[in-house]
């Protein structure tokens, strides 16, 4: 079966017009501060919708449905355009002295990231600080899933646009409709983010502060106004981002049945119940640990720990302290958190829990298949059996991720890094973290890196981002035999 390119390109451009349109949408911002960015986000955003016209400009029949390879090949290329274009109010702006750190700023935006060239956050113009948080409150649910409600417009079915997006193992549907399940998500991301928006408003924020970290909280992305990230702001607004980072890592079925009053079929994840004891034990080890050997007051050790902690499990990548300053056995223990994520089915990156958990009671079991070889020994998850194509599927999983990390650290190696920051710049970029260790530590960030470096490390961002298949599977043969 050929491609169909006309669904693609219809897709495509309805997705740039949109994303023109957000750029629009940064000008009174630019207006209100007269920052002056405010023609280069006018001429960004009228390139951008004109490219998504050009390719809009082709309908299609309304009975057109898109296939498994449609799906992948529009996922793909919209993220491309999308990051492509996104970058073009840092250029026209002057903001970035490069083509490379436009796109990397663009792609770290859209994936939700979090990692930066920017050397001076503060000295921003408003335009840009708002363009850059809205890049990843958009790409923290996923375009994607934002468009599924479009679809009966364009004439074409959503489903196979969601898997390619979420290719996660999760089998909870909230409704078997997908476009209903798009806007429940969706009326669900944008009452948290105005929920957390008023909160930090009325904990004393200035309103163009507290919008820019709702929508990168709420998107686990991590990027601030401020050139400290949250530790500029006193215990109060540090806590309260602790708590919506953390409801951001939930599946959003589970925050969906929490808001439904539904608790039985929330408590009954598993993921949920790792995700909760894992942060709660790891911020008591790391309390004691900090308290004990940096000797900061115990408030403010509980209060570091938790934020560092949700913060990375997250992959949010806010900072309130230099983790890496306190002890190399803590350096270690973030690090690894790099490798973690939150559950599958939120806005957060890395590798995801529910993998994890799947992997390690895998592994517990084989050592009772050894003992009874003729027992049929299957996995449980929700107390459902998974299936083996699920089991295979998470075990290529981790086996390519490991795969991923430990490539891309040589190649960042040869560019001229050295290997403590190359590790931390790959395990960052690939969980979609935002800080890491060496030279990209919390304190730092990505400026001083080769070019290349930088190219190789968007790579893996959106890799990270789109979980590796869906780009990953368009370089296979397999992708483009027609039979």
């Amino acid at each position: 079966m050929s491609i169909n390119l006309q669904p693609i390109s219809n897709v495509i451009g309805a997705l740039l017009v949109l994303l023109g349109s957000i750029m629009f949408f940064c000008i009174p911002f630019s207006w209100a501060n007269g920052s002056g960015d405010a023609t280069a986000l006018l001429f960004a955003g009228s390139w951008t919708m004109i490219a998504g016209i050009v390719s809009w400009q082709y309908r299609f029949k309304s009975s057109a449905t898109v296939n498994k390879r449609e799906g992948y090949l529009i996922v793909a290329l919209a993220w491309l355009s999308m990051i492509l274009f996104g970058g073009l109010p840092y250029y026209f702006s002057g903001t970035v002295s490069s083509i490379t750190d436009a796109v990397f700023e663009s792609v770290s935006g859209f994936t939700t990231t979090g990692a930066s060239i920017m050397q001076d956050i503060e000295a921003l113009p408003h335009g840009i600080l708002m363009w850059r948080s809205l890049t990843q409150w958009i790409g923290g649910m996923g375009i994607i899933v934002l468009t599924v409600a479009l679809f009966p417009l364009l004439g074409i079915g959503g489903i196979e646009l969601f898997i390619a997006e979420a290719p996660g193992p999760t089998s909870d549907k909230i409704h078997p409709r997908i476009k209903e399940v798009a806007k429940r998500l969706w009326l669900i991301y944008v009452s948290l983010t105005a929920l957390l928006f008023v909160i930090l408003w009325l904990e004393g924020l200035g309103a163009f502060d507290a919008f820019n970290h709702a929508l990168t909280t709420m998107a686990t992305g991590g990027f601030s106004t401020k050139n400290d990230s949250m530790a500029h702001y006193g215990p109060l607004v540090q806590y309260t981002i602790v708590v919506f980072m953390f409801i951001a890592g939930i599946n959003y079925t589970v925050i969906y049945y929490f808001l439904k009053g539904r608790w039985r079929n929330a408590w009954s994840s598993d993921e949920f119940k790792m995700y909760l004891i894992l942060v709660l034990s790891l911020t008591l080890i790391c309390s004691i640990w900090i308290w004990h050997s940096v000797g900061l007051p115990a408030e403010q050790a509980f209060r570091d720990s938790l934020f560092q902690i949700v913060s990375l499990i997250t992959t949010t990548g806010f900072v309130s302290a230099d983790y890496t300053s306190w002890t190399m056995g803590l350096t270690m223990l973030f690090f690894i958190l790099l490798f973690v994520g939150a559950c599958a089915g939120s806005t957060s990156g890395g590798i995801k829990l529910i993998r994890h958990l799947v992997f390690l009671k895998n592994s517990l079991l084989e050592f009772k298949r050894l003992l009874h070889p003729r027992a049929l020994i299957r996995i449980k998850i929700n107390k459902e059996i998974v299936p083996p194509k699920v089991l295979t599927h998470i075990l290529v999983f981790l086996l390519i991720y490991l795969f991923l990390f430990i490539s891309g650290s040589l190649l960042v190696t040869l560019t001229g890094v050295d290997f403590l920051t190359s590790i931390g710049a790959v395990a960052t970029s690939l969980g979609n973290v935002g800080p890491g260790i060496g030279e990209v530590g919390p304190v730092n960030n990505f400026a001083e890196m080769p070019e290349v470096s930088k190219w190789i490390l968007s790579f893996l961002m959106l890799l990270g981002r789109l979980e590796l298949f869906t780009i990953l599977i368009i370089f296979s043969p397999y992708f483009w035999r027609t039979n």
